[in-house]
């Protein structure tokens, strides 16, 4: 009788290849694509910012609904309120204030959407009905050193002629108020505008015209 023998199986061994094929699955990522939600994030962010910054920095203003033309008389009418960004250093009226101005007049040409301001407006037209001004071109030392300002109170006295002496009348004086104040483009002369009667104007600018003629401030006191 034959007996057979069988031969010890053994377990088969894994390959490596087979090893690594079934390891878990690794996936690149792409620089690019992390970049961009980066920025994405970034630029949300900003926006959200910028929106609140915009949001708060917002302030009520007086605008001009219609266009006014210098020196009429500004009605309710033409006047809204907008809601604009402004910087602080810039000059506006606020829109709590918008009935300060009705009945004032425009000192200058305000546009239609324009940004009203102090300057923009004055209790009355310059000059007035009975009033004239005048402009002085004067060098330094024919006016006081002290700044003139808008709204003094002046006069224009007229100096000795050539020959410098001081006679016994009492020179011409006569009283003005400071219009504007500027400076020549050569910086040598002070050019000032006066303001002063109808009647007084020619007499005033003829002197003037003679370059014999000085400005003293008055007491600003009221």
């Amino acid at each position: 009788m034959r007996t057979s023998t069988l031969a010890p199986t053994t377990a088969a061994t894994p390959t490596p290849q087979a090893t690594a094929a079934l390891g878990p699955v690794k996936t690149r990522r792409r620089p690019v694509l992390i970049i961009a939600s980066v920025a994405a994030l970034l630029l949300s962010a900003l926006g959200g910012v910028w929106l609140w910054t915009a949001a708060t920095s917002s302030v009520e203003v007086v605008v001009a609904k219609a266009a006014v033309p210098r020196g009429a008389v500004i009605a309710a009418s033409d006047l809204m309120v907008a809601r604009v960004s402004l910087d602080p250093a810039v000059a506006s009226i606020p829109a709590g204030e918008v009935s300060t101005v009705v009945g004032q007049r425009a000192a200058l040409d305000i546009s239609a959407g324009g940004l009203l301001t102090p300057d923009a407006i004055a209790p009355e037209t310059v000059p007035a009905k009975g009033q004239t001004v005048v402009g002085l071109s004067l060098v330094d030392g024919m006016l006081p050193a002290i700044p003139l300002k808008t709204g003094d109170d002046v006069r224009v006295v007229q100096t000795p002629g050539a020959q410098g002496q001081v006679g016994d009348v009492s020179p011409v004086t006569i009283a003005a108020k400071v219009v504007a104040v500027t400076r020549s483009q050569d910086g040598q002369f002070a050019l000032v505008d006066l303001l002063v009667s109808a009647d007084a104007a020619p007499d005033l600018a003829a002197r003037a015209a003679t370059g014999r003629v000085a400005v003293v401030l008055d007491s600003r006191e009221r």
